[in-house]
């Protein structure tokens, strides 16, 4: 539900990236997951000073990191029509298989890889299965 302290088109909690290469961070969520860039602005050697991508109904944020802000690995399960396309575009993106797809007893089929800059993607689809857990309370 819309409020006054949100933009348009965020939840209240939004995930954010620092990572070396944003640019190619960008790139591999463009091709892995279909992502749209939204807005960027980028500091005075080029490097992304702030970007925001659309990965579904979801913004993602991320910058260059710095010696401010260093490089930090991240964790996102994320919500997708077709887990197995999905991983398979994000293995062609450059990731590296942390777990095949496979079908989980807590109702939903999972895959999981790591991107380039070593964060870790929790592909998910929702299988409404009968298993006990937080989908099924």
């Amino acid at each position: 539900m819309p409020n006054s302290y949100t933009p348009r088109r965020f939840h209240t909690a939004t995930p954010y990236f620092q990572v070396k290469g944003a640019d190619k961070l960008i790139d591999f969520m463009k091709a892995a997951f279909g992502a749209e860039l939204l807005n960027r602005s980028n500091r005075d050697d080029g490097s992304v000073r702030h970007a925001e991508v659309l990965i579904g109904d979801t913004v993602v944020e991320l910058s260059e990191a710095g010696d401010r802000f260093a490089a930090r690995p991240s964790t996102i399960h994320l919500f997708v029509a077709d887990t197995d396309g999905c991983y398979r575009r994000a293995l062609e993106a450059g990731a590296t298989s942390l777990y095949e797809p496979a079908d989980m007893p807590y109702g939903e089929r999972s895959a999981g890889v790591e991107d380039p800059h070593g964060n870790h993607w929790y592909i998910a689809t929702f299988t409404a299965g009968e298993g006990k857990g937080y989908y099924n309370d």
